[in-house]
């Protein structure tokens, strides 16, 4: 039985069923008070949903419409006044009104190629209230295009040269090695970056079973050795009993080198692997030995760069012949400088092995990163709503926002293309925070004061709304009615309301629809149905096709009063990789050669001294100096997802007397007179934020970690520079992306200097609302 689809049955308690990213629960009202409970058949529920507890009626809300008075004042154009101005209430017909006439403007003027559909981020678990594609189907159908990103910032450069070494991402992270496997035959994973359960806690769309602890227990248990190759002990639970090797941030591609070049020098790879499966193996040995450039990538040569000793690189290397070993890298590692080169040297260490296509060996990128990863796959979809077609041509990769609006007409380099950045003037944001995802903060403000308008609708005060010149408040998922559902998940659940909304909050569809209206495009952007009518269509894909295999097929009202469908799942097959080793030529790969891309002859044409046509050790730029001389880790929090309810019950009880913790070493705290709880000022030339000191082992020395999505707070929004009083790593971390191939993000890493802050620290207004002020 695939372990993935037992599921209890939801005993008949009057509960109304829910989804987010992180778990699928039930909540109702208990004198005036929510009480959220996971889903019955989840083994390891995530605690994000307590955040759910204080959210509905929280002050910072979005209560009504606002408008910037500036904006009022002097009408659309560039104004560095965008974060510090005060907000003018009005109502939805004249808010409506105005917005509309701003869009007609710029699409005349201007033509849809001047409008950025941003609108990056997470937003609902649901289907059809999923803010991204509102956005993106209003502005598709009111003004015929608009500019677009693509990629992610979690995954800007693994997106880009997977395809050019094995295949798609969703091929290599999604429909490869499961975790089923990994219980029943792994012997050995190498974990470059960890595997981090607060971050495969989380899915698009919803995940109702939590198994990774389980199955790392399991697979521990049956004598599956896990090693944690990073600079943080929290990158594995302890049920993985896993080996912690303490590495310098960045470092892993030396590392991996030198695993490789010890395999070759001891004949422990695999040839016969290396010559049928793969092409480009001897331009990489010849780099990997030193022929060219007179530097062998040896266990001594990488120690020192790692900061681990030549002799357990060596040992572990030979530990691994005969095993069955799978590779796995993390999202952390390909968001930092030259972040392809992890990615695509982990599938050549896999493949010097000659794991790959092996059950529950090879290289599973990125497993454990999302919860997505490790699971089958579905054997029925689950519905979205259609965006329609986008007129425009032109895109950026998404982390390459503040570049594009501060240099409009400047070329740039993308996976072999070079194109000019579109001069944008209206921004419509909805179900994001660029003021969490994006890097160097005071640059994003920079950049977000070149617009004529920036329009975001928003549930709370978040930095992003606060540099809006009109907000529209948009209900929160407990708000609306969805259907919650992810291609790896096989639970289907009806989303029941389970509050009216705050204030005079609308639901995204309903504010496109009425400016639809006044922009002549109703019927184009509605179809004619409401929100109702469109679950019920949505549906009914899933439902023809659980009939169509004779399976449970309940009508649109049956689903919705059971509150839950089991959806079959497909086999677990090992996908294009499992494939490909069966019949390499009957199933190749779909990269130039057929083969795994050990070299790229294609990466090398484009000629970029970053991103070379093969793996490679590239120091980094943005390393520690006498000035800064500790690796800041800005990763992702376990309290939210991203920023998400930063504000949240469970958020909040993180957090120390209000203020972000950031995590350093006894060894680096005693260097600088700092004490456990005291309050912390990182700092380096792009900024400084404060933040509550935590003392602990549990670091590698020279290293400082501090979450990203505490919404941003400057003690001083107008100043160059800020102090974010919160903990906001972002107004450190460098806006540059990973390489010319794929300019991601890389905000990862960055150099720091840490430092006690003296007297009393300022207090934290992150959660209150903004100033408003009466019509000028």
């Amino acid at each position: 039985m695939n372990r993935d689809t037992a599921f209890s049955p939801r005993p008949d308690t009057g509960r109304k069923p829910h989804s987010a990213h992180w778990g699928v629960f039930s909540a109702a009202w208990k004198n005036g008070v929510l009480d959220v409970r996971p889903h019955p058949g989840d083994p390891d529920p995530n605690p994000l949903i307590d955040n759910f507890t204080n959210a509905l009626d929280h002050p910072v809300r979005v209560t009504a419409p606002m408008v910037r008075r500036g904006w009022l004042e002097r009408g659309p154009g560039p104004d560095a006044r965008r974060g510090s101005d005060g907000y003018v209430r009005m109502e939805w017909d004249e808010v409506l009104d105005l917005l509309a006439r701003e869009l007609a403007r710029v699409k005349t003027r201007h033509g849809p190629e001047a409008v950025f559909g941003g609108s990056y981020g997470w937003s609902s678990a649901g289907r059809f209230h999923h803010a991204q594609s509102q956005v993106h189907r209003f502005l598709n159908t009111a003004l015929g295009g608009y500019v677009r990103s693509v990629n992610s910032y979690s995954a800007g450069a693994s997106a880009v040269i997977l395809p050019h070494i094995l295949g798609s991402m969703d091929d290599v992270a999604r429909r490869n090695v499961t975790w089923e496997q990994i219980v029943d035959h792994t012997d050995v994973v190498l974990a470059f970056g960890g595997m981090a359960l607060k971050n495969s806690r989380v899915a698009s769309g919803g995940i109702s079973r939590h198994i990774e602890r389980e199955s790392m227990r399991q697979a521990a248990a049956r004598g599956c050795r896990f090693i944690n190759i990073s600079p943080l002990a929290s990158d594995f639970p302890d049920d993985a009993q896993a080996e912690w090797v303490r590495a310098v941030p960045g470092t892993d591609v030396a590392m991996m080198l030198a695993l490789v070049h010890e395999l070759v020098a001891n004949g422990l790879h695999d040839r016969a692997f290396l010559n049928e499966f793969c092409d480009g193996w001897d331009a990489f040995e010849d780099y990997l030995l030193g022929r060219r450039d007179g530097q062998p990538k040896t266990p001594a040569w990488a120690a020192p760069l790692c900061g681990v000793p030549a002799e357990w690189i060596a040992r572990t290397a030979r530990s691994l012949a005969g095993k069955r070993v799978l590779v796995t890298v993390a999202h952390s590692l390909q968001r930092a400088e030259h972040g392809e080169q992890p990615v695509w040297m982990g599938a050549v260490l896999a493949a010097t092995l000659g794991q790959l296509g092996l059950p529950g060996g090879g290289y599973a990128y990125a497993l454990g990163t999302l919860a997505h990863y490790g699971k089958r796959s579905n054997a029925v979809p689950v519905a979205s709503l259609p965006q329609g077609v986008n007129g425009v041509k032109a895109f950026i990769p998404v982390a390459r926002i503040s570049d594009m609006l501060l240099h409009p007409g400047v070329p740039f380099d993308y996976n072999g293309k070079r194109m000019p950045y579109p001069h944008i003037r209206l921004a419509y944001w909805a179900g994001g925070n660029p003021f969490h995802h994006h890097q160097d903060l005071a640059r994003l403000r920079r950049a977000f004061a070149t617009l004529d308008t920036f329009v975001v609708h928003e549930i709370g005060w978040t930095a992003t709304a606060r540099h809006a010149d009109i907000v529209l408040p948009c209900t929160m998922t407990l708000e609306r009615e969805d259907i919650g559902g992810a291609p790896t998940d096989p639970l289907m659940v009806a989303m029941h309301r389970l509050a009216e909304p705050n204030g005079l909050a609308r639901d995204d569809y309903d504010i496109f629809a009425d400016l639809s209206a006044r922009l002549g495009t109703r019927e184009a952007f509605t179809e004619g149905r409401n929100s109702r009518e469109w679950l019920r269509h949505l549906y009914e894909k899933t439902r023809v096709a659980l009939r169509e295999r004779g399976l449970d097929a309940p009508d649109f009202d049956e689903f919705w009063t059971r509150g839950e469908l089991v959806l079959p799942q497909q086999g677990d097959d090992g996908g294009i990789l499992r494939a490909f080793r069966d019949d390499p030529a009957g199933k190749p790969l779909p990269t130039p050669s057929g083969k795994v891309q050990i070299s790229s002859p294609a990466v090398a044409g484009f000629g970029y001294a970053d991103c070379p046509g093969h793996p490679a050790w590239l120091p980094p730029a943005d390393a520690p100096t006498p000035e800064h001389p500790l690796f800041l880790v800005a990763n992702q929090p376990a309290s939210r997802l991203h920023s998400q309810f930063d504000f949240g019950a469970h958020s909040v009880s993180q957090k120390q007397e209000g203020r972000e913790v950031c995590s350093l070493h006894p060894q680096d705290a005693a260097a600088r007179g700092i004490a456990d709880g005291d309050v912390v000022r990182l700092f380096n030339a792009r900024g400084a934020c404060l933040a509550a000191a935590r003392l602990t082992d549990g670091i590698r020395p020279g290293v400082v970690q501090l979450p990203t999505g505490a919404w941003y707070d400057p003690d001083d929004a107008e100043a160059e520079h800020p102090l974010c009083v919160h903990g906001n790593p972002n107004v450190l971390t460098r806006d540059a992306g990973t390489s010319s191939l794929a300019q991601g993000c890389s905000g990862q890493l960055t150099a720091v200097q840490v430092e006690r802050y003296p007297g009393r620290a300022p207090r934290v207004r992150a959660h209150e609302p903004p100033a408003f002020v009466q019509r000028p």
